[in-house]
């Protein structure tokens, strides 16, 4: 029996003795770092804000399966928000549209989520009409049944069944009516996660439910923190734990309603995400005193695009700096690519890395931040 066939499902209960210690201890830790966040100013604040975003977007994607250009999203991003310097590149409409769904839903989260929202959100995700190949119903509910599976072609395997597609209407405005009310006896913390766990569990689109599921996580997180200011990307923490992520989703299906255990993973999980916010504050204090520090010397602009996109993609899975990845990034030639490093250098911009028979070159950075920091090979989309 999965959850949504029991009477009742959606009365959850949760213990409150092993819930509120690690509530309150997440709660003051995000109270904490939104604070240091609204202390940075605006161009700070912004700029930790575009990163956040960037990073959900992307790796809510990933979860799915689905490998987005992180400059394209960045770009789209930081162009929706107005960003004045940032590096615009052009944009494919699906990105687009997944970037419009995150917005909406953090930037506008006053806003009551209504069906006619969720439908605009669908639509934006699949504006052609199709999934992959595949034909879908786009901005209305599923028709058909639903079986959540994952593996090959007859080796398949069932997470959970969803409702019926005639239950769908009454279990969605049950939903979006517990969404919209106001409920000062349910911390907005756990408020989020047990939304997401519930429209997961209704999967009222033929497709697209993990993304809306998340998007609504993120909107009604904002409503937690009460700031449109983005400091934490809860997705890409979801993303780093997607198997253990993937296995508490279809253990709580086939569960009852007490959903303690739920809770207790993604505060846990939050907490986790919180902290990595933290270094990703450091990277943008960072990058600030950088640029303070270097303001009054000349590069031209392919030593500045380098130099912004080492900063914006420190923890990704880049290689260390050298002659030929510089050459890969800027399209231009190796001896071009040298002498901007060697000027680089000489303008203790970068350091040099003796590595036996080649050179890494990583950011001079002034709170001594390895960047980057992570030596595999680069793939460039």
């Amino acid at each position: 029996m999965y959850i949504h066939e029991r009477n009742n499902w959606t009365n959850f209960v949760w213990d409150n003795e092993a819930i509120y210690p690690l509530l309150v201890k997440t709660r003051y830790l995000q109270g904490n770092l939104l604070g240091r966040m609204q202390n940075l100013g605006f161009n700070l604040t912004t700029e930790s804000t575009l990163i956040s975003l960037t990073l959900d977007v992307v790796d809510s994607s990933k979860i799915e399966g689905e490998f987005l250009n992180p400059e394209q999203v960045r770009s789209s991003i930081a162009n929706r928000l107005g960003i004045e310097n940032a590096e615009f590149v052009s944009v494919p409409r699906d990105v687009e549209g997944i970037v419009n769904v995150l917005l909406d839903a953090t930037q506008n989260y006053i806003t009551p989520l209504t069906e006619e929202r969720l439908f605009g959100w669908h639509n934006s995700l699949f504006s052609k009409g199709f999934s992959g190949l595949h034909k879908i119903d786009v901005a209305q509910y599923r028709s058909a049944g639903m079986k959540v599976v994952s593996g090959n072609f007859g080796k398949e395997k069932i997470h959970f069944i969803a409702p019926e597609p005639e239950r769908i209407e009454q279990e969605m405005h049950n939903f979006l009516q517990w969404f919209n009310a106001e409920n000062k006896q349910l911390d907005p913390l756990l408020k989020a996660f047990i939304a997401h766990f519930w429209l997961v569990t209704i999967h009222p689109f033929d497709d697209g439910n993990g993304r809306i599921a998340r998007a609504i996580m993120d909107m009604q997180l904002a409503r937690s923190d009460d700031s449109k200011i983005r400091f934490y990307s809860l997705s890409n923490q979801l993303f780093k734990e997607h198997k253990h992520y993937n296995n508490l989703i279809e253990k709580t299906q086939k569960g009852d309603s007490d959903i303690t255990d739920y809770l207790l993973w993604f505060l846990h999980c939050f907490e986790r995400a919180l902290l990595a916010s933290g270094k990703n504050l450091e990277i943008v204090l960072d990058k600030a005193k950088f640029w303070e520090l270097h303001k009054d010397k000349g590069m031209n602009d392919r030593q500045r695009l380098i130099i912004n996109y080492l900063y914006d993609n420190y923890d990704k899975e880049i290689a260390f700096l050298r002659t030929s990845t510089y050459s890969k990034l800027q399209r231009c030639s190796t001896d071009t690519a040298l002498r901007d490093l060697k000027d680089l250098v000489e303008k203790k911009m970068l350091k040099a890395e003796d590595s036996g028979k080649k050179t890494n070159y990583l950011i001079n950075s002034p709170a001594n931040i390895r960047i980057p920091r992570i030596e595999t090979e680069i793939t460039r989309t």
